[in-house]
């Protein structure tokens, strides 16, 4: 009796199991999209997903791509409509694949739904009619959604101040001044060590050469044209640029150029070691901080734009907007709550909570008004970012706060982060984002592809002296940028632009 008593007790506890099983909730929706593997992070486990299904009630069945390749690969897959999920999340999604799968009926018009269900996200949009602009196709449709960043996001020059205080050097304020104190940099050992050790002026190839253009009136993008008063023009073949050119062969032929600028990567000049000392006077990077060691930040500030003509101006790379970071797909047979569950990545609170993690946990605010990591720095990179927050490893949607960033404890971080906030204020975007055709933009990846690099390499040799920059050359060189279509690829952008 007492045997039968325990069976009937096994087999109702398996009954239970089997009914708990059968009646636990599946993911709402499929959201598939790319986060690559060097941040460490997985969905299925990440505090961040699980934090929004506790604010929104929505949970997801993942599909994590981490390989850039795979990625690229799925996403032709996705132009087929092969196996669909319900949304694009981190999707990498450049201005033509928005196209092509919108235009493919892949992925919708979320434009129906943003103002009812993203309201702060459609606020947004309507304070700046230009980037709204930016992603809205030509008949009216906005299928991606994109990440908003208004902190500088550029290539800038970040000057050792603790060399300039050494020496008795002020700020350089034009061309000619930051060329005097580049020779004080190479010749007066600033950094201490009694050798001729130091880099006055260390960059990475010619894109990077070409933020200092600003210094001669040469803000023009990456496709060498720039846009003012409804007219779009470049400097490619302008006297500006070869005077530039003169300079920077100048800088070269006197040692004040890192003479490895056009063949270093960033990993190979990265600083590791707190202890050497820091050979860079002038550091052409996006921030010091992926290339210094923590302790040699505070030496380092943004030097303000160069003066031109009076004036100070400076090249805004890729304005305010990354696009195509959000879509959702015509498998989703309810976008309204997908758009409501991305609008809170577009409020303070959503964004902080994507970068950051949750207020008390994550980070702390102390009694200075500032805020800091609730854990150690290095738990913090290796732990906390991955497992804890999204925005790392890929571009997710939402908005970035400036304002926070700038109040973080650290003081050579926070005088960073002011300084790119006070460059952006003096940048200019050169070309207003826009979407092109197929057809254009077929055609100006043809050009662009062939006229880049020649013209790349071409100036380089110039910087370097390989060639002579001579009338005759001058004249080879831009008689040659016509060839490669120059003044088409012009006519395109003005066409656009209208």
């Amino acid at each position: 009796m007492r045997k039968g008593i325990v069976w009937i007790l096994a087999l109702m506890l398996l009954f239970s199991a089997a009914c708990g099983e059968s009646t636990q909730k599946a993911p709402d929706y499929i959201l598939e999209g790319y986060d690559g593997k060097v941040s460490y992070r997985v969905w299925d486990t990440n505090s961040f997903f699980s934090r929004m299904q506790e604010k929104t009630g929505i949970s997801f069945q993942f599909r994590q791509y981490t390989e850039a390749d795979a990625w690229a690969r799925r996403k032709l897959e996705l132009k087929k409509g092969t196996d669909l999920p319900d949304v694009l999340f981190k999707a990498e999604l450049n201005s033509s694949e928005v196209r092509d799968l919108y235009q493919a009926g892949q992925i919708i018009d979320l434009s129906p739904y943003l103002e009812t269900y993203a309201p702060d996200l459609w606020k947004m949009l309507e304070e700046h009619p230009e980037w709204k602009k930016a992603i809205t196709m030509e008949d009216g449709a906005i299928p991606a959604l994109p990440a908003i960043n208004t902190l500088q996001n550029n290539d800038a020059m970040w000057i050792n101040t603790a060399w300039l205080k050494k020496l008795k050097l002020e700020m350089p304020k034009t061309a000619d001044e930051l060329t005097e104190v580049l020779r004080a940099f190479k010749n007066d050992d600033p950094n201490g060590n009694y050798q001729k050790d130091e880099i006055p002026l260390g960059f990475i190839g010619m894109w990077e050469l070409r933020f200092l253009g600003h210094a001669f009136g040469i803000i023009d993008n990456d496709y060498y044209v720039t846009e003012k008063d409804g007219k779009v023009t470049s400097s490619l073949t302008s006297d500006e640029n070869r005077a530039f050119l003169t300079w920077l062969h100048q800088l070269w032929e006197e040692g004040l150029l890192d003479h490895t600028g056009f063949s270093t990567t960033d990993d190979a000049r990265q600083i590791t070691d707190e202890k050497k000392a820091i050979p860079y006077g002038l550091l052409m990077s996006s921030t010091p901080m992926t290339i210094l060691p923590q302790t040699a930040l505070e030496q380092y500030a943004i030097l303000a734009p160069l003066e031109y003509n009076g004036s100070q101006v400076y090249r805004d790379l890729a304005g305010d907007l990354i696009r195509g970071t959000f879509a959702i797909t015509s498998a989703c047979a309810e976008p309204e709550k997908l758009v409501a569950w991305v609008n809170y990545l577009y409020t303070e609170e959503g964004s902080l909570t994507a970068s950051y993690g949750v207020e008390g946990d994550e980070y702390i605010w102390n009694e200075d008004g500032q805020w800091e990591w609730n854990y150690p720095l290095e738990t913090v990179a290796d732990e906390i970012l991955p497992t804890h927050t999204i925005s790392e490893g890929g571009v997710a949607p939402g908005y970035t706060d400036e304002l926070f960033q700038s109040k973080y404890r650290d003081e050579a971080t926070r005088r960073i982060v002011n300084g790119m906030i006070g460059l952006k204020q003096l940048s200019v975007i050169p070309y207003p984002p826009v979407t092109l055709t197929a057809e254009e933009e077929a055609r100006v990846a043809e050009i662009q592809n062939d006229l880049s690099r020649y013209a790349e390499k071409a100036m380089a040799c110039f910087v370097t002296g390989d060639t002579e920059l001579t009338d005759e050359n001058w004249n080879t060189f831009c008689s040659t940028v016509e060839e490669k279509g120059l003044q088409e690829l012009i006519g395109i952008w003005q066409k656009v632009l209208h």
